[in-house]
């Protein structure tokens, strides 16, 4: 979060002498101020999943120096049409994949590297209007001039994630009389990225009604 700059002036001269020097003391700090920055100094880079984009032309004119662009940077896809246009996917998830609201869709889409390619892999779940209930989850990895489908997902609930570089899927478990909004439990299964497929690593489940100490560990394979 950056804090913005609040500008405060000089107290009131008491009379033009006093007025001409406070003046002068505030453009010599001017000055001071704008000497350091011309120096190179570095700035905060936020770093994370959702980095920051810059169209090409976004430069200003007039001959100012265009803004740097990260160079890890992606392009934010319609994963709408990602998941429509994908033969691996269900025609169940397909055909439920519509609007909420407006034109809004039920997808929770994230960027993240899972599989060690040039550019970063994208997560999509597409969920249930009325429940928020995951029927489905999808990573997609850059292909040419395109993505390909590399892992999915289609036993609801289902939700899938990026977590330090490795997949984490979580399918919530429901005992009978379990409302859709209180699940007993969740299975959880990390996957990583070996020999162009996504391999299981750990799995186990979280008991909802067990907490602090009486959890039982993961378990390495499942």
């Amino acid at each position: 979060m950056r804090g913005g700059l609040t500008e405060t002036g000089p107290p009131r001269a008491r009379g033009i002498f006093q007025a001409a020097i406070t003046a002068m003391t505030v453009l010599a700090a001017l000055g001071l101020l704008a000497s350091a920055c011309a120096t190179g100094g570095t700035g905060a880079r936020d770093e994370g999943p959702a980095r920051s984009y810059t169209a090409p032309g976004a430069a200003a004119s007039s001959g100012a120096a265009p803004a740097a662009v990260p160079t890890s940077t992606f392009d934010r896809v319609d994963a709408v049409r990602l998941v429509k246009d994908d033969p691996a996917v269900s025609t169940e998830v397909k055909r439920s994949l519509k609007p909420c609201v407006g034109d809004e869709y039920p997808v929770d889409v994230s960027y993240g590297d899972l599989t060690g390619g040039s550019e970063d892999d994208i997560v999509v779940n597409v969920l249930t209007c009325s429940d928020v209930v995951g029927v489905g989850s999808y990573v997609y990895r850059r292909a040419g001039e395109g993505y390909t489908n590399v892992f999915k997902a289609e036993e609801p609930p289902v939700y899938a994630e990026v977590d330090r570089g490795g997949l984490i899927v979580s399918r919530q478990v429901y005992e009978k009389g379990d409302p859709v909004s209180s699940p007993s439990g969740e299975n959880v299964v990390t996957y990583r990225w070996a020999s162009g497929r996504f391999v299981k690593e750990y799995s186990w489940h979280n008991d909802y009604s067990v907490v602090g100490d009486d959890a039982p560990p993961p378990s390495a394979g499942g």
